[in-house]
């Protein structure tokens, strides 16, 4: 059994307080995690100059080259974890084991952190808008005509990470090449994905002391997110709140209520964008951000819906090691069963349907090998006014709703990604106008498809370096 320890700049400390990431389905203890309490945090953060100076030791060209090692060291090698190795076929069992996820999603988020990392160079040319940076090693540079100078935000960024997908530390891993040292709470149940991402980076080359990394409760993960200059904290809307004041400061990365927009122009096309629909909906499980909660449309909504009922009806529970599957069981059964409660509250309220209840035999909430899963479910819902039009859940679930081309952008409320299928200028105008819409997708794109060169719900470089007036007689001259 693995002991993950806590990493204080670096250095491996394991601690008398123990948590144990338990196997989601047998609950045997899968690895011990030490646990670091609130004021050995605080303490350790009383210095967080070391670990910029060790960064700032290396030009970022020298920084992007360790990254794009630490890809292939991260999908390829094997890695030390606390007083063991761990090999990557091990990672992907040790992650599936604690969160349920199946292999195959594991495998694919691993590609999606190898991705960034590889192509550190072309990420930080789209969020630092093509900046020469060289500038980020002497301080002030050209750009055009324009002398500019930036400065870092903060000493450190503070990440407070969660169980649900690999894929959303594809986020935080530029901070390296930014010259940013990471404090890093992992979640409850997946400390796997950080911390060989740490690894992978030390053995690239990168200073073991830019890293810091501490297994915690609620209080220390709050520490955290208070004491460092820069801050990203991953959850729901309850875990997420509380930092919604500082929003400036910290970077909130909650519910994602992403969705597909059908135009009036396009309306009668819908079946051409089936695959896209069920694409955006299903992969990874459904637990992305990402993922569309909803398809709205002007016209044909109930045909759409029994659609996407009919293809998401199919979809049954799997075994972890199938590459097959697309689904994975929740670890505390509850909270499925709460869940699937709620949604049946919501169908309570005249104006909604569940498209895929009559499509599959049983309830939505399956028991399979002692897993527990939330099958797909497709709602039909009358009218954008509904209270489950625009609701999100971690598993394939999505609503289509009848609403009309100039309730758009409006009634969307805020979204993480819009996919516009739309020829319509006039629509595609008032989209790009919106501050509801984070990412816009133009065509037949799936929300889930992301270009890592785009900012997500901020752009890192803009969250870490601020620019700062500046003049030079010797620059003048």
């Amino acid at each position: 059994m693995s002991h993950i320890p806590i990493l204080r700049q670096g250095v491996p400390y394991r601690s008398i307080d123990v948590a144990r990431a338990a196997h989601h389905r047998t609950r045997e203890t899968v690895a011990e995690i030490s646990q670091a309490n609130t004021g050995l945090v605080r303490r350790d953060l009383l210095e967080q100059d070391a670990p910029r100076r060790a960064l700032e030791a290396f030009t970022t060209d020298e920084l992007i080259k360790i990254s794009e090692r630490a890809a292939e060291i991260f999908m390829r090698d094997e890695l030390p974890i606390g007083d063991d190795t761990q090999t990557p076929e091990q990672y992907v069992e040790s992650l599936s084991a604690t969160t349920g996820m199946p292999h195959v999603m594991a495998r694919r988020n691993m590609e999606k952190i190898r991705g960034v990392l590889a192509e550190m160079r072309t990420v930080l040319a789209g969020l630092t808008r093509n900046l020469d940076l060289g500038i980020l090693d002497t301080g002030f540079g050209r750009v055009g005509t324009s002398t500019v100078s930036f400065f870092p935000r903060g000493r450190s960024l503070g990440v407070v990470l969660p169980n649900n997908s690999p894929g959303v530390h594809a986020l935080w891993v530029p901070s390296i090449a930014l010259k940013t040292p990471l404090v890093l709470k992992p979640g409850s149940a997946e400390p796997w994905t950080p911390y060989r991402i740490i690894q992978s980076f030390i053995k690239a080359g990168a200073p073991r002391e830019a890293f810091s990394f501490y297994p915690a409760g609620h209080a220390a993960g709050a520490e955290i997110l208070r004491q460092t200059g820069r801050g990203m904290v991953f959850g729901d809307v309850g875990a997420t709140s509380q930092w919604a004041a500082e929003a400036g400061r910290v970077e909130v990365h909650g519910p994602g209520y992403s969705k597909i927009v059908i135009g009036a122009d396009c309306a009668d096309e819908w079946e051409q964008h089936l695959d896209v629909m069920v694409t955006s909906i299903l992969d990874n499980g459904g637990r992305s951000c990402v993922n569309a909660s909803g398809v709205w449309t002007p016209a044909h909504a109930e045909e759409i819906a029994a659609a996407l009922a009919e293809r998401l009806a199919n979809v049954e529970p799997r075994a972890a090691e199938d590459p097959e599957a697309q689904l994975a069981p929740f670890a505390d059964a509850g909270v499925a069963a709460r869940v699937s409660a709620m949604i049946d509250a919501g169908l309570n309220e005249s104006g909604a349907r569940d498209m895929t209840a009559p499509r599959r035999d049983g309830s939505r909430v399956a028991e399979w090998q002692g897993s527990t899963y939330l099958l797909p479910t497709v709602l039909l819902c009358e009218s954008a006014a509904h209270p489950l039009a625009n609701r999100e859940f971690m598993f394939p679930f999505a609503s289509v709703v009848k609403a009309g081309t100039e309730e758009i952008p409006e009634a969307l409320g805020p979204s993480l990604v819009v996919t516009a299928i739309t020829r319509d200028e006039n629509l595609i105008r008032r989209l790009l106008a919106s501050s509801h819409v984070d990412r816009l997708n133009l065509g037949h794109i799936p929300t889930n498809r992301l270009g890592w060169d785009q900012p997500h719900e901020g752009n890192l470089f803009d969250h870490l370096y601020a620019r700062r007036a500046f003049q030079s007689a010797a620059a003048g001259a």
